[in-house]
């Protein structure tokens, strides 16, 4: 391809995007196409020769296109949010331009400098503790991954990464609503999924402390030696929040690492009235949030805070002779901050997020969000056939149809149904998660666009769906 081809077909795409993202609430909101369908499409062999981008545009469309499930529509209230917004997509275009290799300081040293600009930008956003340091990951599970990593190596004195692990008895605690991130990361660390200690929460779903310190006072009674806790702000499933205050004191008690997973939660503390839910955040040893979660920016930046730097640089840093540079005792070379040694430019499009909508309109964003939210909670609950499951502490609504007279099975087998019908509709999306036994559906009001008319779409589709669910039954 030619510059000029390339400039014109550009031309095109950007013409493309911006229709997508105007009309993009046209599209079904779940992709509606079967097991195996978009490959059918698809050439056994690849092309021989090339071909004309045209072409390549035209199958886009009439393959791919179809199989998207759309999560920059703002009926998208499944999983979790994965926001985008116009200044972060054009800051990815910038990227994928430039074509960055972000390892070092010297492969691009506006990189590293804005990065290390960006994180001192959201201790002051956030009210963060000053003295963290701070890095762009590609996900939590990342970050989780190297909490773990970095607690291990400092409790072994730094020794693990050269002579491997001699005695697999260092135990973790996490909730029972913890993401299962975490064990995937024991047993990448070497640490056996079997020493990940899941504690039982309370009615809100939140970690019991006093559970915690029970377990731990025995496990060292046993001979284990405890290493870290994994603190939610905001789990998964219902968004809980675990009693931060109360974990961190045990923490410290027992000389624990404490990690603390805001994947989701974490962007609500641009709000001065939501930092309650940090209570106690400054004992923390690393914190990790999603900004391409809520933040309405692009799929990966996951930014990263650890109190001990120097235990994280012990942990990750190597220093082959090909990568050293005259300036390595003056510069941040953030390949030493976890475990990838290529990065990306994330940066950019973060610093592009932040300065176009500035600290107040992200604010005023994330505001009507959970105003949008507290509306839909208080829709459901004065309907008689839904049933809140959990409480409601920031954008996520979890709830079941409901139906007395049944056993439980069958409940959760009318809910399935129900959740099914919904999506069925191209209409809305939403996913599920299971609450003491229970077949609950979960609604997360947080797509950049989403506003009053997406609640009341979504209303309309419940009532219509459960209304057709009880007609069934009779």
């Amino acid at each position: 391809m030619t510059n000029e081809e390339f400039r014109k077909h550009a031309h095109h795409l950007v013409d493309w995007m911006a229709d997508y993202l105007n009309n993009v609430s046209e599209y079904p909101v779940k992709a509606q196409v079967a097991p195996g369908e978009v490959k059918s499409h698809l050439p056994q062999t690849p092309p021989t020769r090339q071909e004309p981008f045209e072409a390549i545009f035209d199958d886009f469309e009439r393959i791919i296109m179809p199989g998207i499930t759309h999560w920059q529509h703002p009926s998208f209230h499944a999983y979790f949010p994965a926001n985008s917004s116009p200044p972060s997509v054009l800051a990815e275009m910038l990227t994928a331009t430039l074509g960055v290799q972000a390892m070092i300081w010297n492969t691009s040293p506006a990189a590293a400098e804005l990065e290390e600009q960006l994180m001192e930008w959201f201790k002051k956003m956030m009210d963060l503790p000053s003295h963290w340091a701070g890095s762009i990951q590609n996900g939590a599970s990342d970050a989780t991954l190297n909490a773990i990593l970095t607690a291990r190596e400092k409790k072994h004195n730094f020794t693990t990464n050269q002579t491997g692990l001699t005695q697999a008895n260092l135990r973790v605690y996490c909730s029972e609503q913890a993401h299962s991130s975490i064990d995937k990361a024991m047993a990448i660390a070497g640490l056996g999924k079997n020493n990940l200690i899941k504690i039982p929460v309370d009615e809100a779903f939140a970690l019991q402390a006093e559970v915690l310190e029970e377990t731990i006072a025995q496990d060292v009674a046993q001979g284990w030696q405890p290493l870290m806790v994994v603190a939610a702000i905001g789990t998964t499933g219902t968004t809980a929040i675990d009693p931060l205050k109360k974990i961190a004191q045990l923490a410290k008690k027992y000389n624990l690492w404490l990690h603390v997973d805001a994947a989701l939660a974490g962007t609500a503390l641009l709000l001065p009235e939501m930092r309650w839910i940090a209570d106690g955040l400054h004992a923390a040893d690393s914190f990790v949030f999603n900004p391409h979660k809520w933040m309405f920016t692009n799929f990966d930046a996951s930014v990263y805070f650890v109190k001990d730097k120097n235990a994280l640089l012990n942990t990750f840093a190597e220093h082959p002779e090909y990568l050293k540079t005259k300036e390595d005792n003056q510069v941040t070379n953030f390949r030493d901050w976890g475990i990838p040694l290529g990065r990306r430019f994330r940066a950019l499009k973060l610093w592009f997020v932040i300065r176009s909508f500035g600290v107040k309109g992200l604010q005023q964003k994330i505001r009507e969000h959970l105003k949008l939210t507290k509306q839909f909670e208080n829709w459901l609950t004065a309907q008689p056939h839904f049933k809140l499951m959990a409480p409601t502490v920031l954008n996520t609504v979890c709830f079941r149809y409901r139906n007395d007279t049944l056993p439980q099975p069958e409940v959760n087998k009318l809910n399935e149904e129900l959740l099914e019908r919904l999506n069925a509709t191209g209409k809305v999306y939403l996913t599920h998660t299971k609450l003491n036994n229970w077949f609950t559906l979960r609604v997360v009001i947080g797509q950049t666009n989403v506003n009053q008319t997406h609640i009341d779409i979504l209303i309309h589709q419940l009532t219509k769906a459960s209304e057709q669910l009880t007609i069934a039954q009779q």
